[in-house]
């Protein structure tokens, strides 16, 4: 899911002739374009939305914001490390296992794969049977 976030500039500079800032969203840093908010200062917060400044925003709405996505787990799925989200999800069934069951899914290919053939060797089967 992407979320538009609200942060807390730390730093503005500017890189490659673009405004740029590093943004404190609770504890994790980004760096952020500020092209569509030029007056952002310093101390200010913004809404963040794929690394573009889109709106100002009061520090007590920022904070209450955080709190929620924080205390909701939201912010460790935006900014978490992909490598170990990834990591967690295949610990267990995979993403929407249950909606196959629950709808019947098959394809023509699951009942080799239950049997332990590949879809390579069912397809070769198949062609052989024709013969």
């Amino acid at each position: 899911m992407c979320l538009a976030v609200p942060g807390r500039v730390l730093e503005i500079g500017e890189r490659d002739g673009t405004r740029m800032a590093t943004v404190d969203f609770g504890g994790v840093q980004k760096e952020v374009c500020l092209e569509y908010l030029p007056d952002l200062r310093v101390g200010e917060y913004a809404i963040v939305h794929v690394g573009f400044a889109l709106q100002r925003l009061d520090e007590e709405s920022a904070r209450k914001t955080l709190d929620l996505f924080s205390e909701l787990g939201m912010l460790q799925e935006e900014f978490g490390d992909p490598w170990e989200q990834a990591a967690r999800l295949g610990e267990g069934d995979p993403p929407f296992a249950e909606d196959r069951e629950d709808e019947g899914y098959e394809d023509e290919d699951d009942d080799e794969r239950r049997a332990g053939e590949t879809p390579a060797g069912a397809a070769e089967t198949r062609k052989e049977a024709r013969r």
